[in-house]
C-alpha cells in the first residue's frame, strides 16, 4: 500500500514525522517513528532516515509511505555489541553499520584473528543459516562511522559497480589543525600505494602507477589551532582523506602515520585520528530508490570539540 502527499501552506515548517502522526496519516508519533526506521517513507523521491525525523518541511515537499515495501521488515541480525558497534540499516541484500573506532572493517592477512566488523557480521549470518557477508567498501580501523556489507554476490557487484562509477555520497567529518583555505575548495592529487610501507604516497601524474584522488572540503567551524571541517570523497583511495589533509598542512588531530613536517601549532592530545564517515548515501541495488543514512559524531570527537570550542572563548 502506498499513500503520497504534498506539503500545502498549514504544513510548511513541521516535523516530518509530525506530519506523518496527523490523524489523517498514521495517527500517532510511534507509527511515523517506526515507519521512517524502516525505511517506509520517501521524502522528494529519497528515502528517509531515523535522521530525517526532525526534519522541517517546505512548501511543495512531497512526502510518501510505502507500507508494504520489500526489504523493511524488522532489522533480522542488529549487529550491536559493548563496543560500540550497530546496525543502523538492514533488509534481505544489504546492511549499513556505525563502526567504531579501533575495530577493523575486514581481517588483516597478519591479524587475521583480530576483532573486525566482518567477523562479527559472518558470526550472526551463520547463526541465521546463512553464509557469509561480502565486502563493499572499507573505512580505517581508527576511522569512526558508516560501512556497508552485501548479503550476496549480486548485491555486492551491483554496489560495487555504484562505487566504481563515483555515484555514491560519501562524506566525513574531520578535525585538523589549522584551518584551510580557501574555506571551500577542491583537493586533487595522484597518489601511489606503498605496499612494503603500507602507506600511501604522493606522486606525479605521469608516474604510471599512479591513481587520481579527489575531495571536496568545507570548514564548518574554525578555532585558534584546529578546524572542523566537512570532506566529500569524490574517488576513494586507501587513507585518501588523511594524506591529502597532510599534504596541504592540515593533519589530522590525533593522526599517528601522516604526520611528516611541522604543522607549527601546539599538539593536541587525542587517541586516534579524528575522523568520522558521516554520511553515506547510494542507490538501493534493488529498488533503484536514493537511500541516504547518517551516524552521528561520536562521543570522543564531540568531546574533542567541546574542548576546542572553550579554549577558544578563553583566549
Amino acid at each position: 500500500m502506498k499513500s503520497d502527499w504534498r506539503v500545502g501552506p498549514h504544513d510548511v515548517g513541521t516535523r516530518l514525522d509530525k506530519f506523518l502522526a496527523d490523524s489523517g496519516r498514521l495517527g500517532s508519533r510511534g507509527r511515523a517513528t517506526e515507519a521512517i526506521a524502516r525505511g517506509k517513507v520517501i521524502v522528494n523521491d529519497v528515502d528517509a532516515s531515523s535522521a530525517d525525523a526532525g526534519r522541517r518541511l517546505a512548501a511543495g515537499d512531497r512526502v510518501r509511505l510505502w507500507v508494504d515495501r520489500p526489504g523493511t521488515a524488522r532489522r533480522r541480525l542488529e549487529v550491536s555489541d559493548d563496543d560500540g558497534l550497530s546496525t543502523v540499516y538492514e533488509d534481505d541484500v544489504l546492511l549499513v553499520l556505525n563502526k567504531p573506532a579501533g575495530l577493523l572493517t575486514v581481517p588483516l592477512g597478519r591479524r587475521s584473528d583480530a576483532p573486525s566488523v566482518y567477523g562479527r557480521i559472518q558470526d550472526r549470518l551463520r547463526s541465521h543459516g546463512r553464509r557469509r557477508p561480502f565486502v563493499v567498501h572499507r573505512i580505517d580501523r581508527d576511522t569512526s562511522g558508516l560501512v556497508i556489507f552485501a548479503k550476496d554476490a549480486a548485491t555486492q557487484v551491483a554496489l560495487k559497480d555504484q562505487f566504481r562509477r563515483r555515484e555514491p555520497e560519501r562524506v566525513y567529518s574531520a578535525i585538523v589543525y589549522g584551518c584551510p583555505t580557501p574555506s571551500s575548495g577542491t583537493w586533487s592529487d595522484h597518489l601511489v600505494w606503498d605496499e612494503d610501507a603500507s602507506i600511501q604516497k604522493a606522486s606525479h601524474p605521469r608516474d604510471p602507477r599512479a591513481k587520481e584522488a579527489i575531495s571536496t572540503y568545507k570548514v564548518i567551524e574554525a578555532f585558534p589551532d584546529a578546524s572542523l571541517v566537512e570532506i566529500r570523497l569524490v574517488t576513494g583511495k586507501r587513507n585518501q582523506i588523511r594524506l591529502q589533509a597532510r599534504l596541504r598542512g592540515h593533519t589530522l588531530v590525533g593522526e599517528q602515520r601522516y604526520t611528516y613536517g611541522p604543522d607549527h601549532l601546539r599538539p593536541i592530545e587525542f587517541p586516534r585520528q579524528a575522523l568520522h564517515a558521516h554520511r553515506l548515501a547510494f542507490r538501493h541495488p534493488r529498488s533503484g530508490q536514493l537511500v541516504r543514512f547518517e551516524a552521528p559524531l561520536p562521543a570522543d570527537m564531540r568531546e574533542l570539540l567541546r574542548q576546542l570550542r572553550r579554549s577558544s572563548k578563553s583566549s
